[in-house]
């Protein structure tokens, strides 16, 4: 038995929870420079508002309905859903962090609670969140990862089960009837494209999905949707996931919050999304051979003259020194950069990873290149100690900068409560 517990609206609702004046009103939160809705209240969903939207075209819907619009404050949503996860630690042995507002948990060999209190159990879940750290949550129980996440789904969109679903206590009659009134889309891991696909095989609800020929799916798709046709029939197919797999590339990649011209404001942004991502692969313990650095213009500015360039660059020896990796990542960016041009975003990317403890020696000098890769370790492990400790960029590369005019626009970003003394509320006595 697997639960999924689900942050009702996560970003908006961390919002709502530290300014009460936002409670009962219409928020959203908008994507990197303010440009689109990505997080919508309840209330805000209540009047239409339109995930995914831009900002500029709600503006008299906003002025009619008073509609709050924040920037994303991303320290404060990962300092909450830490709070969660730290909860729903209390509540089972084996937990994975699905993404930053959902978790599953797995329920099997839960002492003292039986299958027909699972419902119960999620609502103490439910409670504890609200009371422990403020946010709403529902809860989906079921014998596979997947039909605990439709669980989910049918407990937050319908009022009558109170924020908990337990889908093994419905009826066989009653689990068809909620299937066959919900869209395939609905089923986790079917996206728009092969919904589409589904449609003209003429499977279009859950329902249908639930009962296609495992062998014609696999077939006309895959074994991974193959999988989802079992777990959705009751089957588990998908374990838990305790720890996270190591990825196998890792990306760092903003649009400006202005127009940049400058090489050096180029070489300030990518040396910073370097150092971001080069934090990641430490983070992972592994070491990148391979770096990608890309550079383009704002192919929505059509009247605009437009360029577009990246460039891979293999390293000598893998490494996660973010110094090696920004020199060569810079070096890429002089060969591509082009003068006259209004330069939009960077990107960069790390590939060829591998884990630390199993890079390829060098065949040359190796005792030398070990002392130096020793060292390096040492720097950056120093590097990554005190950023943790009092923050990210309390030490960074000079090539970094001290004010870059480039940085993503946060023009509507709330106070960081969690994560900076100088944010932290007060309470004063009147």
């Amino acid at each position: 038995m697997f639960a999924l517990v689900d942050v009702n609206n996560f970003y908006a609702s961390c919002e709502q929870l530290w300014e009460p004046k936002l409670r009962n009103r219409p928020v959203v939160v908008l994507s990197n420079n303010d440009g689109c809705v990505v997080a919508r209240s309840k209330e805000a969903k209540a009047i239409g508002v339109p995930m995914g939207a831009p900002w500029f075209k709600l503006r008299e819907q906003a002025k009619q309905h008073r509609i709050i619009a924040l920037s994303s404050n991303y320290e404060l949503y990962a300092s909450m859903s830490n709070r969660v996860v730290d909860v729903l630690r209390d509540f089972a042995p084996e937990l994975e962090v699905y993404s930053i507002d959902e978790s599953f948990l797995s329920l099997d060999g839960m002492s003292g609670i039986s299958q027909g209190d699972l419902v119960a159990y999620g609502q103490q879940i439910r409670q504890r969140i609200a009371q422990w750290v403020g946010l709403p949550v529902c809860v989906g129980v079921g014998p596979s990862k997947t039909l605990a996440k439709f669980a989910n789904h049918l407990a937050k969109k319908n009022a009558s089960f109170q924020g908990v679903c337990d889908i093994t206590v419905l009826s066989q009659a009653e689990q068809d009837r909620w299937m066959a009134s919900n869209e395939v889309g609905e089923v986790w891991g079917v996206g728009r494209r092969i919904s589409k696909r589904l449609g003209t095989m003429g499977i279009n609800t859950v329902l249908d999905l639930k009962r296609a020929d495992l062998e014609h799916i696999r077939r006309a798709f895959n074994v991974s949707l193959q999988k989802t046709v079992e777990e959705l029939n009751g089957t588990s197919c998908l374990p838990l996931e305790l720890m996270a797999p190591a990825k196998q590339q890792i990306m760092s990649s903003r649009s400006f919050g202005q127009p940049v011209y400058d090489l050096e404001e180029l070489e300030e942004a990518v040396a910073t999304y370097i150092s971001r991502a080069a934090e990641k692969l430490r983070a992972q313990q592994s070491v990148a051979g391979a770096v990608t650095v890309a550079i383009m213009t704002n192919r929505f500015k059509e009247h605009e003259p437009q360029y577009h360039r990246s460039m891979v660059v293999s390293l000598p020896e893998p490494t996660a020194d973010s110094r090696v990796l920004a020199a060569y990542a810079i070096r890429a960016l002089k060969h591509m950069y082009r003068p006259g041009f209004e330069y939009k975003k960077a990107a960069v990317m790390l590939s060829e990873l591998q884990p630390e403890g199993q890079r390829q020696a060098c065949l040359w000098d190796e005792e030398a290149d070990e002392v130096g890769r020793e060292r390096s370790r040492r720097l950056m492990n120093v590097l990554d100690e005190v950023n943790a400790r009092f923050g990210r960029g309390a030490v960074q590369l000079g090539a970094l900068g001290t004010k870059p005019v480039w940085t993503m626009k946060r023009g509507r970003v709330s106070p960081r409560y969690t994560t900076r003394w100088e944010d932290v509320p007060k309470v004063a006595a009147h």
